[in-house]
């Protein structure tokens, strides 16, 4: 079922109480301290430079007004983008370009001798009557005069008023009284009551005499003088021939869209034809009527500000009466979503108001829905009933006294039908509204949950009791069963080679992604990083850096409430990102026409949104990524793949090259490791190796206990962390610790004959911190048992290397925070401790020669026993 805009309000014309309440309600509103004062007039004059509803030309020179929702005018915008072509900078273009010819302005003109004329075409500061008089005096003198002197033996000539247009201000152009603009719209128009000025009506004038109109039909002109639109001319909005309720309402619209952290960049034009459609069609109320405005954007401008409208005409319990929920009368705002929940599907008035019940208690409670899926599933359920209990239950279920227990268990079985058959609903629709949802397994189990959430809810509160509503109808409905969802498996071989080739990301960018948003980028981020789709896409601009050399990705884990986490990325996807971020600052420059301040650059987003976007701060949706991503998987004819396995293929591979499942949770941003087994798909029983959490040099080293890949001084606990779980260094196990020659590494033999411990290139990592401290102890044990002093000094200098590498293990895991986990965690197994026990066998006959005769037994290796 989509989610559509509400209906209109019907409110009965002849209650002007309620209109005039309204009127008070919007005029202390907008009287408020915060409401800035150009709001209040009748012609609403925007500040050029407005930071919602600017439209003077960015380009610094220019006075021109922007085209659309452009932030240049219509030359520059040409110009640019033959200079974008060149390679031009945007900012250098802004403050080197000229200006452009400016055809209407945004304020009407007036001559410089009489101050309430309006200037000619012909002319940008007089008047008909003084251009002609400043002609006349350049062809009799033969020399041109001086302006200014011309000017200052000239006469100021009477005013003919204002425009007799209603809702224009200007001044008129002559005893017609009609401004320059309406004047031409008047001889467009066929000239309707045929208004005209009598012959020579200049010299009329010029002898002092009044110049009277003469009219053909006079209340036909004054008729079409009430109705024709004003000029629209930029930066300004002509309310006037509105009603004081309309206009207050327009007002209130237009500062609550700048109330909006993210909004949509309005066209001051799509305004004014809303004023202009309200006018004629006579509106008392935005809310209530119907406003004629077709024109592309109209609909999103008037839709918006009726929603803005509900919220302060309505109280909560006026939502309920009229059949809808908003949740910012909550304060609760889903993303991507409208702020009203229409509930007027649900017919039966009794199951509609248990239905905004508990909607409301959902949204007061203490921790309240993340997202809009309670909601929906609790509506899509009701939906269903209601569309049922129209069809088959006595008086169509209006009457919940009337309901019985049969009528909910043929609801339970027409669903149980639907879903085995997949067949349509009866209520749910999809798209547009004009497609029937089918019912499946898994939404029957959504509906049947929420239903008998919503109506054991209205037992346990007692409003069943009050309406008469049987307990026999609620306990019928089943418990639907708990989520049968499945993890994802990770991608197959052949499906990951498909997704990263070079020839398939490039038709990602180039198909699907025209204005270069970084969609192939972010893709590529969550196939190495194996992070959720949001936390890469809401990543901002400076999310990556260096820390000791080591490149770094800063992102939040919001679903676990893990904010600025650090991991490690290898340097390709680092590089990516980082002419990424030059992409944004370039895009950034192009909007806005400046470079990214200092301050800006922190909030900026990584991948910008070119959608509702105002401030280079929203990234594009999950919505828009997932809706191309499966658009690209179609074409590759990859089958059924989704973004999300990525994250299950990283945890897999990480399993595979020996990682345990606390360093999948811990690298992965999991809430436990019971989801990290959800991801991998195994026991903690079959892991065998584990990533250790740091390294530090063995005993043979010259200096036993050094931080291996040390980071500098000065790294946080956070990023010492970060590079403690780094899961491209590459080792092979020995006893005790790790091997890091390359050569045995890639499947060679020991140079030095397994010395380990005498060995240079032996690391000894947190997880052996258990295994060297019993070494110790034993060393200690047997230098206390020395026969002398010089014995278990020998002893004691012998094991020195060795001592200094605890040591210094123990120092590196407590500077990283990790030691009380090293010493809690014991990941050898016990084949490395019983090593020379588990290797060894006996032969039979030796066993039974030992037995009969006591005999000393010698072990022999395995490949010799007798079975």
């Amino acid at each position: 079922m989509t989610e559509s805009t509400l209906p209109l309000t019907v409110v009965d014309g002849s209650d002007r109480r309620q209109s005039r309440d309204r009127l008070e309600l919007l005029t202390t509103l907008l009287n408020g301290p915060n409401v800035e004062a150009f709001y209040r007039d009748d012609i609403v004059r925007y500040p050029p430079e407005h930071r919602v509803f600017a439209w003077k030309c960015s380009v610094v020179s220019c006075d021109s007004p922007r085209t659309g929702r452009k932030d240049m005018c219509h030359q520059h915008i040409k110009e640019w983008a033959q200079v974008k072509v060149g390679g031009g900078s945007r900012f250098e273009f802004s403050r080197t370009a000229g200006p452009s010819v400016t055809i209407l302005a945004a304020e009407p003109t007036h001559c410089r001798i009489c101050l309430h004329r309006p200037t000619t075409v012909h002319s940008k500061d007089l008047c008909d009557r003084h251009n002609n008089r400043w002609q006349i005096a350049l062809r009799r003198d033969g020399v041109r005069p001086d302006p200014e002197a011309w000017r200052a033996g000239e006469t100021s000539l009477p005013s003919y008023g204002e425009c007799r247009v209603k809702v224009c201000s200007a001044f008129a152009a002559s005893a017609l009284r009609l401004c320059p603009p309406h004047r031409d719209a008047y001889t467009r128009a066929g000239s309707p009551g045929a208004a005209t000025l009598p012959p020579r009506w200049e010299y009329t004038e010029r002898s002092g005499r009044t110049v009277k109109a003469l009219y053909a039909d006079e209340s036909l002109f004054r008729r079409w003088c009430s109705t024709v639109a004003a000029v629209n001319r930029p930066g300004r909005t002509n309310l006037r021939g509105l009603p004081p309720l309309v206009q207050a309402e327009v007002r209130y619209g237009l500062f609550a869209h700048t109330q909006r952290e993210t909004h949509t960049i309005w066209d001051l034009r799509w305004i004014q034809l809303i004023v202009d459609a309200a006018r004629e069609s006579g509106a008392t109320s935005l809310l209530t009527d119907d406003i004629p405005a077709s024109v592309f954007g109209c609909d999103n401008v008037l839709r918006e500000m009726r929603r803005e409208l509900q919220l302060i005409y309505f109280t909560p319990a006026e939502t309920k009466d009229a059949g809808y929920i908003e949740t910012e009368h909550f304060g609760v705002r889903f993303e991507n979503r409208f702020s009203n929940f229409d509930l007027t599907a649900v017919s039966q008035r009794w199951l509609r108001d248990l239905l905004w019940d508990y909607l409301a208690r959902l949204f007061r409670s203490p921790q309240g829905p993340r997202s809009s899926g309670p909601v929906d599933a609790a509506r899509r359920a009701c939906v269903e009933l209601s569309a049922f209990l129209e069809i088959t239950a006595p008086g169509g279920g209006h009457d919940p006294r009337q309901l019985t227990e049969d009528d909910m268990l043929r609801f339970v079985a027409d669903q149980a039908k639907r879903a085995r058959g997949n067949l349509p609903s009866l209520g749910i629709t999809r798209g547009r509204g004009t497609e029937r949802g089918t019912v499946s397994e898994n939404t029957k189990r959504v509906l049947f949950n929420a239903c008998r959430r919503i109506l054991r809810g209205a037992l346990d509160s007692g409003e069943a009791d009050t309406l008469g509503l049987p307990r026999e109808f609620i306990i019928a409905m089943p418990f639907g069963g708990s989520s049968s969802k499945k993890a994802r498996n990770p991608f197959t071989d052949e499906v990951a080679r498909a997704l990263a080739d070079e020839d398939n990301l490039q038709r990602l960018a180039k198909d699907y992604d025209e204005n270069d948003r970084g969609i192939r980028d972010a893709w590529e981020t969550i196939i190495v990083t194996g992070r959720r789709c949001r936390e890469v896409l809401d990543l901002r601009l400076e999310c990556i850096g260096r820390y000791g050399g080591l490149a770094l990705l800063w992102h939040d884990q919001t679903k676990v409430g893990n904010y600025d986490e650090a991991i490690r990325i290898p340097e390709r996807i680092y590089e990516l990102l980082q002419e990424r971020q030059r992409k944004t600052l370039v895009l950034f420059e192009d909007r806005f026409g400046r470079p990214a301040t200092a301050q800006e650059r922190p909030g900026l987003a990584l991948f910008p949104s070119h959608i509702r976007n105002p401030h280079a701060t929203r990234a594009f949706s999950y919505g828009w990524f997932n809706t191309c991503f499966g658009n690209w998987i179609d074409e590759l004819d990859l089958g059924e793949c989704v973004p999300h396995q990525a994250r299950h293929t990283v945890a897999t591979n990480l399993l595979r090259h020996g990682a345990g499942l606390h360093h999948i949770k811990k690298y992965l941003g999991q809430v436990s490791t019971r989801m990290a087994e959800h991801y991998t798909k195994v026991a903690t029983s079959e892991i065998e190796d584990v990533l250790q959490h740091v390294w530090v040099a063995g005993p043979g080293a010259s200096t036993p206990g050094k931080l291996v890949a040390s980071p500098k001084d000065g790294l946080s606990k956070a990023q010492a962390q970060a590079l403690s779980i780094d899961l491209s260094r590459r080792s092979t196990p020995a006893e005790g610790g790790f091997c890091t020659f390359q050569p045995v590494v890639d499947g060679g033999s020991c140079p030095w004959n397994l010395n380990c411990e005498g060995c240079d290139k032996f690391v000894i990592s947190g997880a052996d911190l258990l295994y060297w401290r019993r070494k110790r102890e034993q060393w200690r044990s047997i230098a206390e048992r020395a026969p002398d002093d010089t014995t278990a000094d020998y002893l004691h200098q012998v094991f020195a290397p060795t001592s200094r590498a605890i040591d210094g293990l123990e120092s590196a895991l407590a500077g990283l925070g990790l030691l009380d986990d090293a010493l809690a965690l014991d990941l050898r197994r016990p084949q490395d401790y019983f090593q020379r026990i588990w290797n060894t066998a006996f032969r039979a006959s030796d066993l039974a020669a030992a037995v009969a005769g006591g005999a000393d037994i010698e072990p022999t290796d395995g490949t010799d026993t007798e079975q």
